[in-house]
């Protein structure tokens, strides 16, 4: 879906969860007119993430299904979240 023309309607299609569907619909349609790009783009990038994460899901099934460790070759990012976490925390954010 990734290499398609985005529409109104694929990106609908693509948020899958109607409650999600209908809040772009809701946003795109109420967009005025100088923000209509930049709703659309932003939700166009929202569906994309959504169609990534569904098809990296079924990727990973595959390879449970096979008898595979699909997360072997994951890197631990622990220690990389907790320092931006820090880092964060001590510029003052919540």
């Amino acid at each position: 879906m990734s290499e398609q023309t985005w529409t109104i309607e694929s990106i609908r299609d693509a948020l899958g969860n109607p409650a999600l569907a209908q809040r772009f619909l809701s946003e795109i349609n109420r967009a005025p007119a100088h923000q209509l790009l930049q709703v659309f783009a932003r939700w166009e990038r929202i569906a994309k993430d959504t169609v990534a994460a569904v098809q990296r899901g079924r990727e990973i099934a595959a390879a449970q299904e096979r008898g595979e460790d699909p997360t072997a070759d994951w890197g631990d990012a622990t220690d990389r979240v907790l320092a931006e976490a820090e880092h964060t925390r001590s510029r003052g954010a919540a």
